[in-house]
């Protein structure tokens, strides 16, 4: 179900132990092949596909779609918050729906920038609402090694704007992928312990810019992409959204 497209009444109706689903993401550079809407679009999808599949048992916010994105503004068009706004912003509307009586809550995050904050609020909120369940979801973090036999561009290229990013935007709204404009690998070489991509997370943070990172905005290889994998992605990843929804609704 879907958070406002129902009536004050209906809201009132539903079993308040139903997964309330909030979605964070950016809208941000994603180099000069994808939209800067390619979070938001993703994330919404995910959530959209498994509405499909179990409506009666899931309720969806409607999406934070500008998140922490600092890191990205050496490039146009990007919209970033500040950690603390966004953590006020997402507790405000936690805060609303627990109000309402919901106790089961998942923020679904489609944004690495988010990461860090997200799971403070888990942290924050989870000790302030003892009577809640709060969740942070990533996508590509909660599928475990599922998504490894789909990687066809080895270490560093499935990050940003990547092999997988691109794949699921060419299966999600193949239009606004500019293929004329997708290039090769151009990440820079890192200390081997702060290298990373969506899949192999650094031993080590280390801070970058995305600027210092690759010089177009793409962190990854999009060249082995296909609207054949971008649903392959989403059948894994709503897999695992799915048995997380059921798990907190069902216990």
């Amino acid at each position: 179900m879907i958070w406002e497209q129902l009536t004050s009444p209906e809201i009132d109706a539903l079993d308040r132990g139903i997964p309330v689903i909030l979605p964070t993401a950016a809208i941000e550079q994603h180099g000069a092949h994808l939209p800067l809407a390619t979070d938001r679009m993703i994330g919404e999808y995910f959530c959209q596909q498994l509405n499909g599949e179990i409506p009666d048992n899931i309720l969806i916010l409607p999406a934070m779609s500008v998140g922490c994105s600092e890191h990205h503004l050496d490039f146009r068009g990007s919209l970033t918050l500040q950690h603390d706004t966004f953590l006020r912003q997402a507790e405000d509307i936690l805060g609303s729906v627990v109000h309402h009586g919901f106790k089961n809550l998942i923020i679904f995050n489609s944004h690495g920038g988010n990461a860090g904050i997200a799971q403070v609020i888990v942290e924050h909120f989870g000790n302030r609402h003892p009577e809640c369940r709060i969740v942070l979801a990533t996508w590509w973090k909660i599928t475990g090694e599922a998504l490894y036999e789909l990687n066809e561009t080895g270490a560093g290229g499935v990050g940003h704007a990547g092999e997988f990013e691109t794949s699921l935007m060419m299966s999600i709204a193949p239009e606004l992928v500019r293929h004329e404009k997708i290039e090769g690998k151009k990440n820079h070489q890192n200390f081997e312990w702060a290298t990373g991509d969506l899949l192999r997370g650094p031993k080590a943070s280390l801070y970058k810019s995305m600027k210092g990172l690759t010089p177009n905005g793409v962190f990854g290889d999009p060249q082995k992409v296909s609207a054949e994998k971008g649903k392959q992605i989403t059948n894994i990843v709503i897999d695992a959204f799915k048995k997380i929804v059921l798990d907190l609704y069902h216990s």
